[in-house]
């Protein structure tokens, strides 16, 4: 077992400077140079922040999907609640289903679509080497059987996903980047696999349960990405 939970400084200074900027809203805010209400704008600013993250991790299009949604969400109501933009959330709802509708439009044309875990539960197997995994406001269970696992990504958004490899090999080393909001993620590995952690959490944590491999193997899975306000589970 080999497990390092670490930040990249990219990622640290990125939270880093999010949080210096709340923090200056709120000293201007209290000393009357602003006129602000702090309860209206945090969640618009934290939207486009982990709008930001997503876009910054992923190398999807999907991922970059989710990313630019949760950024234009948190952008739109930012403008709306500041007074900038006259539109009304009967108004803003359609154009979001309009939004979600052209993405599952532009993903049908590159085959097996990775938005099958919105608002549902879906269980299935496959054996790619690589995986792709969003699931918004559902269950996603995917269960990988293949001898040369490559890495991917996972992206859960007030949902779930589970990963399970038990039934996989690594050639070597692989990196799995995972992306949690409000939701969880857990990946089972096989008991010959070594796992180093490398990520963010953000008010959520990561859990790693797996035994220690009965040798040196040489297969080590690599997981990165953020946990925000949900939690990471790998275990065997």
């Amino acid at each position: 077992m080999s497990t390092n939970l670490q930040r990249s400084p990219a990622a640290q200074m990125i939270i880093g400077l999010f949080v210096i900027a709340i923090g200056l809203l709120f000293l201007l805010d209290n000393l009357g140079w602003l006129d602000l209400n702090i309860r209206l704008h945090i969640w618009p600013t934290a939207l486009i922040f982990f709008g930001i993250l997503k876009l910054l991790q992923t190398r999807t299009r999907s991922g970059m999907v989710v990313g630019a949604a949760l950024t234009a969400i948190g952008t739109l109501t930012m403008l709306k609640e500041t007074g900038l933009l006259a539109i009304s959330w009967r108004t803003l709802w359609p154009i979001l289903l309009i939004a979600a509708g052209l993405a599952v439009v532009f993903k049908s044309t590159s085959g097996r679509s990775v938005f099958d875990g919105i608002g549902k539960t879906v269980d299935k197997d496959y054996n790619e080497p690589d995986v792709n995994i969003t699931s918004i406001m559902g269950n996603y269970k995917n269960r990988i059987t293949t001898p040369d696992f490559r890495g991917g990504e996972v992206t859960a958004v007030m949902g779930g996903a589970e990963l399970d490899l038990r039934q996989s090999s690594i050639n070597g080393e692989a990196v799995l980047n995972v992306f949690s909001l409000f939701g969880g993620i857990t990946v089972k590995v096989p008991v010959d696999w070594a796992v180093v952690l490398h990520g963010t959490p953000i008010m959520g944590g990561f859990e790693e349960k797996t035994v220690p491999p009965p040798a040196d193997t040489g297969k080590r899975l690599i997981i990165r990405g953020y946990v925000i306000m949900g939690g990471l589970e790998v275990r065997n």
